[in-house]
Order: structure tokens, then sequence, then C-alpha cells
């Protein structure tokens, strides 16, 4: 069997990025480490998705990455955030300071609303609908 273990996410700063993820959305932080560069290997999960996927919250290096902080799908929702009380989590999510770009609408495929991540990364909060 075969997962997506982590997916990188490039941030402007580990701290900002660890704050953001942590306390606004909701996830843990699973690993910070120094890698004696300058550079720290961090990554956030869900909370209690120990073994789901992760995301790695890489550091721009360069200019090129740096670019692409906030765009890394070209303005299209990339990341999909499920839940399974979506109106909790969207009322904890707004009290956090997230911004929602939509207000939340119920679909044939569940209940779901467009938010931004702290550098404009476009995520949708999402109850599936039960099968």
């Amino acid at each position: 069997m075969s997962l997506i273990a982590l997916v990188t996410l490039v941030v402007r700063d580990y701290d900002e990025a660890i704050a953001f993820y942590r306390d606004a959305l909701g996830f843990d932080l699973a690993e910070d480490t120094d890698r004696g560069d300058g550079s720290r290997w961090v990554v956030v999960r869900p909370r209690g998705a120990a073994d789901g996927t992760g995301l790695l919250l890489a550091r721009a290096e360069d200019e090129a990455q740096g670019a692409a902080v906030g765009a890394q799908t070209g303005g299209r929702v990339g990341f999909f955030l499920h839940t399974e009380d979506f109106a909790a989590d969207h009322e904890r999510m707004r009290a956090a300071g997230v911004r929602f770009l939509e207000e939340p609408r119920h679909e044939t495929y569940g209940s779901v609303a467009v938010f931004e991540d702290l550098y404009g990364n476009r995520w949708d909060l999402l109850q599936p609908a039960a099968a």
C-alpha cells in the first residue's frame, strides 16, 4: 500500500506558519527539527490525524520560492480540509481570524466554504455528505 505522507507548503516564516496552522486551523505540530543549516523540518497535521497526510512547512529559500508563497496552486483551491462538524469548525476558525471567501454552501457532495490560509492559498473546509 502507498500513501501520500507529506505535501510541501512553501511559507515565508516557520513560526508564523506554525502559529496559523496550530492556532487558527487547529492542527497539531507533529515535528519541528532544526536541521543545523538555518532550516527546519516542520510538519503539521490536522488534529487526530497522526498517520494521515501532513504538511511540510518549508521556508522559501530564494526569490523564486518566495514568489510561490500563497500562489502554489495558481489561485485555485488546492487543499481540502475535511471535518465531521462543519458548523462548529467553521465558527471556531472564523473566531480565530480565518478569512472565508464565501458563506457556507450546502451542495450534493456536502457542506463547504472556501477560505484562505495566512498567505492566500485557497482551501475548502468540507464536511462530505453521508454516503
